[in-house]
């Protein structure tokens, strides 16, 4: 007797989407591959109660990312193995649809039926999971988001979690060589979170970054779900714990990382100083573009004068919050970098400096200080009378007779 879609359990579903799709074997796995093994999936889809229904779909799609990972369901993929522009672009838009499934959270999470589906869904995941192998986690996320989204919103209590871990511990028995370290210790870590023991899980993301080198996908799901949660002060002292992690992260994902202190800062004000230390080690650019964002202008200036910056790096735009507000720290930024102009002894250098001079006259102005600028200038010309081209210059710009 053939067994009903609605009574097979996830294991049959995957041998069934399997049977489906196989005729897609031979094909490219890219966009349409995608679309051709959901056709061919949804053909059999009877209707579903909705929280079957989202079970169904997502490991639709978990079905469909193996396919083009070309994984068998129980298969590692090799490390270093070649996926080309257009399988990867495909799987990224099968992760994402992954992603919004689980968002889109089953209503009856703790019914008899939800609560089997669950357990053989987190069963599947974790085996995807701690076999992964290599830079990138195609599971990982799914993991995390099941936790997150499905099961954890339901949890008032911990024994979940503390199963969970149980079964981790006992993963390397089970999976012996195929067991993949980096998630089996960030699994580890996310229960620990999940747990709120803090400490042991930024003590095991402190071991996979010294181990493996720490991605920002370890730990900005933690940081986001502090975000979500409004736990402020938790997730200051996560930034405070973890910045020194971040010390190999690209910048995008440093910019990303000090976002979350912009949402910690706006609602405990006093947790700026904490930020800055650690910011200007890791990344000078950023910040800088944070003292701007704080108002920070005596200090972004005083980096500015260290650095010995040229004005010309920055559109005039980065300088009206500062002409705004403390228009006399622009005064030494510009006549220093007038005066090096004028040392390149060129007509290109000259113009620049005069450039500088016409934006030092207006702030004079402004600052109603006229006085001090006509003795500067005219020291000014003075002092540099023998440079023709810089006198005539000065002339164009209308800056002396």
């Amino acid at each position: 007797m053939i067994k009903s879609i609605e009574t097979m359990n996830i294991a049959e579903w995957h041998a069934l989407f399997g049977s489906r799709t196989a005729i897609l074997s031979d094909h490219i796995r890219n966009a349409a591959f995608v679309q051709a093994a959901l056709a061919a999936i949804h053909q059999i889809k009877p209707g579903l109660a909705p929280e079957r229904d989202r079970f169904f779909e997502l490991h639709a799609h978990l079905h469909i990312l193996l396919l083009l990972l070309h994984l068998a369901p129980n298969q590692a993929l090799r490390p270093g193995a070649f996926i080309g522009f257009h399988t990867h672009t495909a799987i990224s838009e099968v992760q994402l649809k992954i992603t919004g499934i689980l968002q889109n959270k089953p209503e009856t999470a703790e019914g008899t039926v939800d609560r089997q589906l669950l357990t053989e869904t987190l069963s599947f995941l974790r085996r995807q999971m701690l076999i992964e192998t290599g830079d990138k986690a195609y599971f990982s996320d799914s993991y995390f988001g099941l936790w997150h989204c499905w099961i954890g919103p339901n949890q008032s209590q911990p024994q979940l979690y503390l199963e969970e871990l149980q079964h981790l511990n006992e993963a390397p028995s089970l999976l012996s060589s195929a067991l993949s370290r980096r998630p089996w210790l960030l699994a580890q870590a996310w229960m620990n979170f999940f747990l709120r023991r803090d400490q042991e899980a930024l003590a095991l993301l402190a071991e996979i970054n010294s181990g493996f080198g720490l991605r920002s996908s370890d730990l900005f799901p933690l940081l986001s779900a502090m975000a979500e949660a409004g736990e402020w002060q938790r997730l200051l002292e996560w930034l405070a714990e973890t910045a020194p992690l971040m010390e190999r992260q690209k910048p995008n994902s440093l910019e990303i990382f000090y976002g979350y202190w912009d949402g910690v800062i706006s609602h405990i004000p006093h947790a700026e100083q904490q930020m800055w230390g650690p910011l200007f080690r890791l990344s000078p650019s950023i910040y800088e573009q944070k003292l701007l964002m704080h108002g920070k202008w005596q200090q972004w200036m005083d980096y500015q004068l260290s650095t010995g910056t040229d004005p010309f790096a920055y559109r005039v735009g980065v300088f009206a919050p500062i002409e705004k507000h403390a228009p006399e720290l622009l005064l030494p930024f510009y006549h220093q970098a007038a005066e090096s102009y004028v040392l390149l002894k060129n007509r290109g250098g000259y113009k620049s400096a005069v450039k500088l001079l016409k934006r030092l006259a207006k702030l004079y102005k402004k600052r109603k200080d006229e006085e001090r600028w006509e003795t500067f200038i005219a020291a000014f010309a003075s002092r540099h009378s023998r440079l023709r081209a810089l006198q005539e210059e000065l002339r164009k710009g209308k800056l002396i007779p």
